[in-house]
């Protein structure tokens, strides 16, 4: 049993969790015991190892995530360089005398065959080396990782506000939203160790240069004083094995830097950075040709290399020709051959048809027509993002307003802009837009703090000011407050919106039948006792359509089928019948508007206008032209102004009056005043308690 309880102690994730400890400990004893020569050039070898492998793992990381434990990583290969220093300034003071190989074969053969046994040489090249990393890499990439860890911090509210709004169009999941909220905290999570840990490189840079110092002197100190060296053979030995010393910590340092300017500074792609360097750099042919000609012309000057230059000029000019020849080849093959299509249409066309009744295609009631560089935006095969989120929309529709809408039939229309819409409903547009492909739009809800580069236009569904920028400036344009939106969400929002705008026309009577068939499976006798026996599908159909127009929900059908089942035998009209749901549905009307509120601030009507508008009601009918045209006039001016107020304090406009006025003016304001609510006060649950904000008519 003891036998085997230690391999079990030592496998899997224990030994892995062992890997932290036991580099602790093999620092600290680095700096307190001292190590043989031979255990330095182990330890040297393994620090050369692991800054290569770092630097290669960051080359093929896709995103900064990936390696996410790179700052913890940046921050151990330092403490291992400082504890190989200390270890190694030990053996070249207490061992320094004896030659050039008293701390070891790596330390010697940095000082012997890489500067040539020079000492002058090497304290230039450990100074250029130094300022290399100290100045350049490692002050840039903590540059870097400082305005990433501030724009990173600064676009985690607009980056959480996208997710929530995909997560609430139904474009995600809740799992998805979840991991997606973790994979920003981490961004700036990372970022901000990053910005620490560039620090701890910093510093190492520093401490290389104090050490190699340190050694020097007091190699000097050691070798004349206690050794009784001449200074020439002093200043040979320990300068080699300073320089050599510096060297093997400085060279690990700067790849490990060089690794850091590397995750830090790349974009998020899916490629790697030798993808990204390959397929960017080398992809257009004109400026391989461009660069082969003036290489190629410097390389005739008289005095220059002319082999090099013009060696390197031909490569360059035959890798041009090799990208054009297969970019015309990629074209070739996604174009089809047109002559060959007409010629086989021509061939295959048949005598022409008479006319027949196959030839009327029915009208779609919902279309979207694209230009065609929006075409990838709606074409599976290219990913067809825009798609996925026509069917969150659907879903998230029915959902809330409670019957599912058409399909949308989406065609390309090459008669339109390049980057344009249109939206249409039963054949008749009913919003358009023009939208900038593989671009962001950024929406200035109003509390912004600077204005972006990019071409300025409105959002196409609320009509706010926004400007189109590119991917670049997607981070920024959030720090400053904007919702940044891609070009596939601008046109599913304004589908979106009119589709909720028009959900009354898009209830038919196929789309009623349907929901009664929906609603039979559970309560059969509730819709047989109603249709057709009490009322026709027709005025079910107009009802629900009443109460789509003003905005409220369907979703309670239950309460609709069985509130008209027991009015139905009194009331035919379904204007009237309308009201009687509405009262039904008062709990739930009033939470759409006021979500979970117990107050609800609402505006009413002055005493002697509310006197007047019942006398003409009751003298002219329910029709809004029964008011006398001054009168609402003033009705509709002193309206707007209340409900603007109400907009300024944060609250919805909503109108409350009695039970006969309501219809009324609820279809005599919806034209001027779409976003007010005119409830009755029928419709108010006893729970709520009611706040007058305004007067409507105080002056009439």
């Amino acid at each position: 049993m003891n036998g085997l309880s230690l391999p079990v102690w030592l496998s899997g994730s224990n030994s892995k969790a062992l890997a932290a400890p036991i580099i602790i400990v093999l620092m600290l004893a680095m700096m307190i015991l001292p190590l043989p020569p031979f255990v330095l050039d182990v330890f040297f070898t393994f620090n050369i190892a692991l800054s290569i492998i770092v630097l290669l793992t960051s080359l093929y990381t896709i995103k900064p995530l990936d390696f996410m434990v790179f700052p913890a990583v940046l921050l151990v290969s330092t403490m291992l360089r400082l504890s190989l220093n200390v270890a190694s300034t030990r053996v070249v003071l207490t061992e320094g005398h004896t030659g050039p190989d008293a701390a070891g074969k790596v330390i010697e053969a940095f000082g012997h065959f890489l500067i040539g046994g020079n000492y002058t040489v090497g304290i230039v090249v450990f100074i250029i080396l130094t300022i290399i990393n100290f100045t350049v890499v490692t002050k840039g990439a903590g540059r870097i990782a400082e305005v990433g860890a501030r724009f990173a911090l600064d676009a985690m509210p607009g980056k959480q506000m996208a997710i929530d709004a995909d997560l609430n169009a139904g474009l995600i999941g809740e799992q998805e939203a979840r991991q997606r909220r973790t994979e920003v905290a981490q961004e700036a999570e990372f970022y901000g160790a990053m910005d620490g840990a560039s620090k701890y490189v910093r510093g190492d840079a520093i401490a290389g240069i104090i050490v190699t110092l340190v050694n020097i002197i007091g190699g000097l100190a050691v070798g004349m004083f206690q050794h009784n060296l001449d200074f020439n053979t002093a200043v040979k030995n320990y300068t080699l094995l300073a320089i050599g010393d510096g060297l093997v910590a400085q060279i690990p340092s700067l790849i490990i830097s060089t690794a850091a300017g590397v995750v830090v500074s790349r974009v998020a792609s899916e490629q790697d950075i030798g993808g990204q360097l390959v397929g960017q750099l080398f992809a257009k042919p004109q400026v391989l040709y461009i660069t082969a000609g003036i290489v190629g012309g410097m390389g005739i000057i008289p005095g220059m290399p002319h082999v090099a230059f013009l060696l390197l000029a031909a490569a360059l000019a035959g890798a041009a020709y090799a990208v054009s020849q297969r970019t015309k080849q990629t074209g070739t093959a996604q174009q089809p051959d047109v002559n060959n299509t007409a010629a086989a249409a021509a061939t295959a066309a048949p005598e022409m048809e008479e006319a027949s009744w196959q030839d009327i295609v029915p009208v779609d009631t919902l279309g979207l027509e694209v230009g065609y560089r929006l075409i990838p935006l709606v074409d599976k095969t290219q990913g067809g993002e825009l798609l996925r989120r026509i069917k969150g929309i659907r879903k998230k529709f029915a959902q809330e307003v409670g019957f599912l809408a058409p399909p949308v039939h989406i065609r390309d229309n090459l008669e339109m802009r390049p980057g344009a819409y249109r939206i249409s409903l039963k054949g008749v547009e009913i919003g358009s837009g023009e939208v900038q492909n593989g671009q962001f739009l950024a929406i200035n809800p109003g509390v912004v703090n600077g204005a972006l580069p990019g071409m300025a236009t409105t959002d196409p569904a609320f009509g706010l000011p926004a400007v189109w920028v590119e991917s670049a400036l997607r981070d920024q344009a959030q720090a400053m407050g904007y919702t940044v939106v891609d070009a596939g969400t601008v046109v599913a929002t304004h589908l979106n919106h009119l589709i909720t705008m028009h959900a009354a026309e898009l209830l038919g009577r196929q789309e009623v039948q349907q929901l009664l068939d929906h609603l039979s499976k559970e309560s059969p006798k509730l819709v047989e006792d109603l249709v057709p026996r009490l009322l026709p599908l027709s005025t079910l159909q107009k009802i629900l359509q009443n109460l789509l127009t003003e905005g409220v929900h369907i979703r309670d059908m239950r309460t609709i089928i069985e509130t008209l089942s027991e009015y139905a035998t009194q009331v035919q009209d379904a204007n009237e019948l309308t009201a009687v749901v509405r009262v039904a549905l008062g709990r739930a009307i009033v939470q759409q508007i006021f979500a979970s509120s117990n107050e609800l601030p609402v505006m009413t009507l002055d005493n002697k206008l509310e006197r007047v508008l019942m006398q003409a009601l009751q003298a002219s009918g329910p029709d809004a032209a029964g008011i006398e045209p001054g009168l609402a006039d003033t009705i509709s001016m002193q309206t707007a102004q209340a409900a603007q107020r109400q907009e300024q304090m944060g609250m919805t406009p909503v109108l409350l009056v009695p039970a006969p006025l309501r219809p009324l003016l609820s279809r005599f304001l919806r034209r001027t005043l779409p976003q007010l609510k005119v409830l009755s006060h029928a419709e108010i649950p006893d729970s709520k308690t009611i706040r007058v904000t305004s007067l409507v008519g105080g002056q009439a």
